[in-house]
Parts: C-alpha cells; sequence; structure tokens
C-alpha cells in the first residue's frame, strides 16, 4: 500500500508516493536519471543493505551521485554527512571523527582516512540496478550539513527530513508542469532545499555542473523548459550578465543566501517581467525562515511578526529564530551552543526597521572599524549597486595609520568602459557623490576601484577579503 502523499518518513517513502513520476527526472550535464528508476532500482550497486544503522560519509564529485544516495540512504542509514566540493582536505579527518563515519560513499578515488572504512565506489552515478533489498524506515536519519565558514574546520550542523522539509508544502505544485532548478549546488543548504522540493512534489530537478559555465548552464537549463529557480543575489547578478540569460523563460525566480537589494530585484523582474521574483531569508542553522513576494528589498514588518510557525525578534540588532525548522545542535563533544536557553537560534544577520520596514545591513562579523564607527559593507553595496552603471559591487577594508581602516569599494560595471582616464574619473566621483547623499560620511568609500569581475565561492555568495 502506498504511504500517504505528505509522508515523510524518508525521502525515498515521500518520492515513492508521488502521483506520478512519468516523464520526471533528474537532468545534469552528463545525462538523465528517471525518478521512476530511483525509486525502483539502486545506484549503489545493491551494496545498501550494507550502510543500514552506519554513519555515512557522501564525498563524491559528481552531484547525480549525491541525489541518488540521499534517496537511497535516507531513513536506512543511521547519520549521512554531505561533504562539499571544495572541502579542504586538511579538515576531512576531523570530520570523519567528529562524525563517527563508518562507511563512505564516493565516485572518485579514495585515500587511506585513518582507520579501515568500508567504501562504496560509484564510478558511474547514472548505473541503476536491481534494489530488492528492505526500504522499511529504519531510522530517522541525521543529515549533516557542513558550514561554509572561510577559516578553521567547518561547524557540523545536525538536521532530520522533517526540519529541512518544515518550509516547503509537498502537495504544492502538484498538478503544474513546474521543473526545478538552482545555481546552488545540493550538497549545501540552499540547493539542498531545490532538491527537496522537487523530489517531495514529485517534480524534475536540473542540476549545475562544475565543468560548465553559466551561459552554458542557462542554456541546457532552458532546452529542459526551466520555470522555477534559484540562487545567491551573486550568482543572479553573473547570470544577468551573460546574453544567455534569456535562455530560460522562469516563472518562479528564488534569492536567499545573501542580502537582495533593489537593484537585483529591479533587474530580475526586467529580464523576467512574468515571475514571480522572491526573495527568501534561510541559513543552515537557521532552516527556511520566511519569503519576501512583494518584490521589493527589505522584509515588511508584519512578515518578521505574523510569519505562521516561525518565531522571529530582533535582540541587540540581530535577526534570532526559533522553530521545527531550525537544525537540532552542531555535532561534537566540544561543538558550540547553536541555540540560546530560549531556543532562539541567533543568525548574526543585522536588521533595522525604518518606515515600517526591515532592511538587512550586513554581518555583525563582517563589520569595518573606522575610528571607532561601525560600517556593514553590504550596506554600501546596496547604494553603490543602485547606480545605472554598475553591475555589482564589493566593499572591504583597507588598512590606514590614523582611522585604522578605510572604505574601498571594487565595482564591476554593467558594460565595459568605452571611455577616457578624465570620464572614468567622472564615473568615480558620480557613484561617491551617490553614496554621500544617502550615507553618513564614514560609510563613504575612499576609493572607487573598477575591476572586470569579483570572486563568487562555491557556496554562491561573494568572497570577502580585506587588504
Amino acid at each position: 500500500m502506498k504511504t500517504p502523499h505528505n509522508h515523510r518518513t524518508s525521502l525515498w517513502h515521500a518520492l515513492s508516493s508521488a502521483r506520478d513520476l512519468s516523464g520526471r527526472y533528474v537532468f545534469g550535464a552528463e545525462g538523465r536519471i528517471a525518478l521512476s528508476d530511483l525509486i525502483a532500482g539502486t545506484t549503489l550497486y545493491g551494496r545498501g543493505e550494507e550502510l543500514a544503522g552506519r554513519s555515512v560519509l557522501l564525498m563524491t564529485a559528481n552531484q547525480f551521485t549525491t541525489a541518488s544516495a540521499l534517496i537511497e540512504l535516507d531513513g536506512i542509514a543511521r547519520r549521512i554527512i554531505l561533504c562539499p566540493p571544495d572541502l579542504p582536505v586538511e579538515h576531512l579527518p576531523f570530520v570523519i571523527d567528529t562524525a563517527e563515519v563508518d562507511a563512505i560513499v564516493s565516485d572518485r578515488a579514495m585515500f587511506a582516512l585513518g582507520s579501515v572504512r568500508p567504501v562504496i565506489f560509484c564510478p558511474c552515478s547514472r548505473e541503476i540496478t536491481p534494489g530488492n533489498y528492505d526500504r522499511t524506515t529504519q531510522h530517522q536519519t541525521e543529515w549533516i550539513l557542513l558550514t561554509s565558514g572561510t577559516t578553521g574546520v567547518p561547524k557540523l550542523v545536525v538536521h532530520t527530513l522533517a526540519s529541512l522539509a518544515g518550509a516547503i508544502d509537498a502537495g504544492s505544485n502538484s498538478a503544474e508542469d513546474v521543473v526545478w532548478s538552482t545555481f546552488y549546488d545540493i550538497r549545501r543548504y540552499g540547493g539542498l532545499q531545490i532538491l527537496l522540493r522537487a523530489a517531495l512534489t514529485g517534480k524534475s530537478l536540473v542540476l549545475t555542473s562544475a565543468q560548465e559555465s553559466t551561459a552554458d548552464f542557462l542554456a541546457r537549463a532552458g532546452s529542459h523548459e526551466v520555470t522555477n529557480i534559484s540562487g545567491t543575489p551573486s550568482q543572479w547578478r553573473r547570470a544577468l550578465m551573460s546574453p544567455a540569460i534569456h535562455k530560460i523563460a522562469p516563472k518562479y525566480v528564488r534569492l536567499s543566501g545573501e542580502i537582495a537589494d533593489q537593484a537585483v530585484l529591479n533587474r530580475l523582474r526586467s529580464a523576467y517581467p512574468e515571475a514571480r521574483i522572491i526573495h527568501a531569508f534561510a541559513s543552515t542553522e537557521a532552516g527556511v525562515a520566511f519569503e519576501v513576494t512583494d518584490g521589493n528589498a527589505g522584509i515588511p514588518a508584519g512578515v518578521i511578526e505574523q510569519t505562521r510557525g516561525v518565531e522571529m525578534k530582533v535582540e541587540d540588532g540581530s535577526l534570532r529564530i526559533r522553530s521545527t525548522r531550525t537544525a537540532r545542535c552542531y555535532l561534537g563533544a566540544n561543538a558550540p551552543a547553536l541555540k540560546g536557553a530560549d531556543g532562539f537560534v541567533d543568525t548574526g544577520d543585522m536588521i533595522e526597521l525604518r518606515d515600517g520596514r526591515y532592511h538587512f545591513v550586513g554581518r555583525r562579523d563582517g563589520m569595518i572599524n573606522v575610528g571607532g564607527l561601525k560600517v556593514h559593507p553590504e550596506e554600501v553595496e546596496s547604494v553603490i549597486n543602485r547606480h545605472p552603471e554598475v553591475q555589482i559591487s564589493l566593499v572591504r577594508t583597507k588598512k590606514n595609520p590614523v582611522t585604522g581602516s578605510l572604505v574601498v569599494a571594487d565595482v564591476v560595471l554593467k558594460t565595459a568602459p568605452q571611455f577616457g582616464k578624465r570620464d572614468m574619473h567622472e564615473l568615480q566621483d558620480d557613484i561617491v557623490l551617490l553614496c554621500r547623499e544617502t550615507l553618513s560620511s564614514y560609510k563613504v568609500p575612499a576609493a572607487i576601484n573598477f575591476v572586470p569581475a569579483l570572486a563568487v565561492a562555491e557556496s554562491g555568495k561573494m568572497i570577502r577579503s580585506n587588504a
């Protein structure tokens, strides 16, 4: 007997209960896998039973392997650890020991990783073989996600399918012809959310490939008629610079992971006038908190105060969240507390209420100290990005013997400059004037540098480094 449509004892059971999987696939640059084949067979060569009750590290280069292994192992494995593709090798022993890994699934050659552990090698991640072993849910599997910190070892964040899928309505879009995609990698929280939205509603999913350009991905997504697509504002700005931006015609565009300023929202509205443009707040620890659907930057006060199923408050300027979607804890005997004594997660994202609307001003740990005054880089960037010639900007600090630090901005223009040095200086002055009209004097950049591009991390966020 089939499980109810909204039954989520495991990802495999939820997917197998979908009403109709005909014509539904996971698409990658390398090929495709039918969802019906994923629930009827195995990509682990029938060795899934060996992983029952184990703590399994998914250490894959190919997102096909990740997706199929997650569907197969949730409810069977005791714990699944999602290893992001950019995890430094030197951090692997810490991850393995902290998560008590006793089995590894990989699609690449493995080297010695401490004590002997079973390794299931999946070189052909699209090969489906009969999977006739018992898939009765045995565990509420722990899903372990790694934070994308820039220094030190990562934190291991403990979720379950219930907390990860808490914001997903399995019955939504059930009758619509929806094809999901995302610029995110599914081994990170933002990408995993889209994998779950596709799987829990029985819809096709188009995955990215690290080997293809933004233009090639957009063309491939267009060939599969993607309707719903997500990414960080930085990923969307990079896509908007591509001539292939109109290869897709989405009905639903989602932004998360960074502050969505009005400039990027307006440009997406111009590119996709028929689409719903939504920006959401979510983090690996706090889970999905809310969505903003009116196309404007910032958050209506009512969203913070009245979002169903999620409690939010602002304390010391920082957004704090409590809900069933938040992670359980950080893994490890010496790990810090993930939640406060009141159960709220301190996100570290600083917000201000202005004219009945909350606005993100930046990260608490990313502030620039200018002579004892605090500057949030994101606040300055949101002003610079309003300039009609600017595609994207990155505000950073530069050491100064008098004030300690100066604010400087690296700016990417929409089109390559076709003018001389005098005109360049005039444009720099124009951007500085825009900042002076809006910001306190100590927040105005002391220098504007025009650069051809800005670095974006594997997580989809801009890389912030100071000089």
